[in-house]
């Protein structure tokens, strides 16, 4: 028994949800829309500001998706009425970073610069060595963050890189280190 998707969502004010012909369920909000398809084996009931997930048919498989097809649909409701946030941090001497139209252009000691598209539907500011993405899909603002850490991952002597601001890196003690414990 999923203890996440017997909770029922509520619908902020504002917040719509509606069922398409093919099945598929469209969330509008403040901040724009989302379309959510719904998992098979899982009935979802829209009364007027909540929504609750049901087993339709009891099997294992059914039961183990119960809590994510109430999680996914959560998180849309959450991304058009409040929006996703994350922030990352820029570290090193000369690293940064510089928003452009729709891509970010990095200076990550390498060569040359790299220039980094943003998908649709996320925004970026830099400020200082911080990097805010935004944006209502969970998902894709996730995988964005991970996509501009992927770049230039910290590296464990100096902790140089891009980083998830609550990241710890464990740093390495360096050759010189070692050497003087003998």
């Amino acid at each position: 028994m999923s203890r996440i998707g017997k909770q029922p969502i509520v619908l902020p004010k504002g917040v719509t949800l509606h069922k398409r012909e093919e099945g598929v369920f469209t969330v509008k909000g403040p901040k724009g829309e989302l379309d959510v398809r719904p998992i098979p084996d899982i009935d979802v009931d829209v009364s007027d500001s909540t929504v609750v997930m049901r087993v339709a048919r009891s099997s294992k498989r059914s039961a183990a998706l119960w809590g994510l097809a109430r999680a996914l649909f959560a998180n849309a409701v959450m991304g058009v009425s409040a929006g996703f946030e994350k922030k990352l941090q820029i570290e090193g001497i000369g690293f940064r970073g510089e928003v452009k139209s729709s891509s970010i252009v990095f200076n990550l000691g390498f060569s040359h610069p790299v220039d980094f598209p943003l998908p649709d539907g996320i925004a970026a500011k830099i400020e200082k060595n911080i990097i805010t993405l935004s944006g209502i899909d969970k998902a894709l603002v996730g995988e964005t963050a991970a996509r501009i850490r992927a770049l230039k991952r910290p590296e464990p002597y100096k902790g140089k890189g891009i980083r998830y601001i609550d990241e710890v890196i464990k740093i390495k003690a360096g050759k010189k280190a070692v050497a003087t414990t003998t």
